[in-house]
């Protein structure tokens, strides 16, 4: 029996924001954004069917970083397949901190983007794919700080 692990993520949802585009220092863009997906559960009360939103912190690398900067926003469905990252560090105040996200391997852009006011160009597609190989020591340590940064935010 193989000691390999499986970490693996589908997810369809919607954007609570618009994506964020940043260049890392090897000169990678990264796209950072949010979204949310429901999971259906029964109100034990009412026997009612009700959504319970999931929020999760996504990140996109390389080209496809920004096309998805390029046509996604705030409310635009989409899905995607990639992998869970942890990782800590500590605080400005010296407590440790930590953080589960998702980077990104496939993205989807769900529904029309004529109705959605987008527009695609065939170059660039409506599904893309990359991932993150080839990110050195200094991006590492970059895509943190920006984790750390959005941390303190929604911490203020």
């Amino acid at each position: 029996m193989s000691s390999r692990s499986i970490n693996h993520v589908v997810l369809t949802g919607n954007l609570t924001r618009d994506p964020e585009l940043h260049v890392l220092p090897s000169g990678t863009s990264v796209c950072k954004m949010r979204m949310a997906s429901n999971s259906r559960r029964r109100e034990a009360a009412t026997g009612e069917w009700v959504d319970k939103p999931n929020f999760f912190d996504v990140a996109v690398f390389g080209p496809q970083a920004e096309t998805v900067a390029k046509y996604m926003f705030k409310g635009r469905p989409l899905a995607l397949e990639g992998r869970l990252d942890w990782h800590e560090w500590e605080t400005k105040d010296g407590r440790k901190a930590q953080d589960v996200s998702i980077i990104a391997e496939v993205v989807q852009f769900i529904g029309d983007p004529a109705r959605t006011g987008a527009s695609v160009d065939a170059d660039d597609g409506l599904s893309v794919t990359d991932g993150d190989a080839g990110l050195d020591a200094s991006d590492i340590a970059a895509m943190a700080a920006l984790s750390e940064a959005a941390d303190e935010t929604v911490a203020a």
